[in-house]
């Protein structure tokens, strides 16, 4: 995919958007969600039923009407409260999820399978690049789970995600004004696909996941910046080489491949010491806290990134 930078947006769109949107707008979009129904009436979510899982934070839950309506999913818009509002149309069903490349048991998971899968409920932090932060009850099950069942190859060292392209239910890929190039794609190293952090995200709250969350599918990799986390997956493929990513492609200078939470490095148009915990400190989540290195994460994943220079490797 040849490089290619996205039209300027404006900062009200790239950074901590609480501070940007009018609280009409943010209790309109959250009423919303706290119904859980889209424009057409169609239910948003339905109840999902998960085991207790080994990941659970003693931290206070960002509610759920601000997870539902203050979202990136580009696809529906460059505004946090474009997916809530434009994701009605968007059908989440029949779906399948193909995985292929350096594998010995190529394999199509349709959404039955997959939401028979061992479903755990995992608290984890997420942290954006923009800076501001979440903490949020997922329901899902390791990503191991399924490259287990395809066998991956020793020739395989990363896994390549790919998103749906839906112009007719996702506005922002047919518009005139395309924000990043479609699908998006994204990767992570066949061992971080692997550790047991690394989940494939299918609810969150008890429900199913809503369409702005990134439904049905979606990775979730609480250590690494959100924009890592791919939502509505369509196609993983295990590789030898590591592959392109939509915002590295975007502006390698501001996005790279590894994107691991680290309050060292900063962005280059902003700083990542401290984030934005929405939902706590007042309506807007002014409340500000230190970023932790690895979102936190550091004692289970410090490890795979030992000799690595990670303000290089960013």
């Amino acid at each position: 995919m040849p490089a290619y930078r996205p039209p300027h947006i404006s900062p009200s769109e790239i950074t901590p958007k609480g501070i940007y949107l009018s609280r009409r707008n943010f209790i309109g979009a959250a009423t919303a969600a706290g119904i859980g129904l889209t424009a057409g009436g169609k239910a948003w979510a339905a109840p999902l039923t998960a085991a207790p899982g080994p990941y659970k934070l003693n931290e206070k839950l960002t509610p759920k009407e601000a997870v539902t309506s203050y979202n990136n999913f580009y696809e529906f818009g460059v505004n946090k409260e474009d997916p809530a509002q434009n994701s009605g149309a968007f059908k989440t069903t029949p779906w399948s999820v193909k995985v292929e490349g350096m594998v010995g048991k190529p394999k199509e998971f349709g959404l039955d399978e997959i939401l028979k899968m061992k479903l755990e409920e995992r608290t984890y932090r997420m942290r954006c690049v923009e800076g501001w932060s979440m903490v949020i009850p997922w329901i899902g099950f390791p990503l191991s789970a399924i490259l287990d069942q395809v066998e991956p190859l020793g020739s395989a060292k990363y896994v390549a995600f790919e998103t749906v392209v839906r112009p007719e239910e996702m506005p922002a890929q047919g518009g005139l004004f395309q924000p990043l190039p479609w699908p998006y794609i994204e990767g992570l190293r066949l061992d971080e696909a692997r550790h047991p952090l690394t989940i494939l995200a299918v609810g969150l709250y008890g429900e199913t996941l809503p369409n702005q969350n990134g439904a049905p599918i979606r990775l979730v990799v609480p250590w690494k910046y959100g924009f890592k986390g791919i939502k509505s997956i369509v196609k993983i493929k295990l590789v030898e080489k590591q592959p392109e990513t939509t915002w590295k492609n975007s502006n390698a200078r501001e996005y790279g491949f590894y994107s691991n939470v680290n309050p060292a490095v900063d962005h280059p148009r902003w700083s990542q010491a401290t984030e934005q915990r929405i939902g706590e400190g007042g309506f807007f989540g002014t409340k500000r806290v230190d970023t932790l290195p690895f979102n936190g994460y550091g004692n289970e994943v410090a490890s795979l990134y030992a000799g690595m220079d990670l303000k290089a490797n960013y």
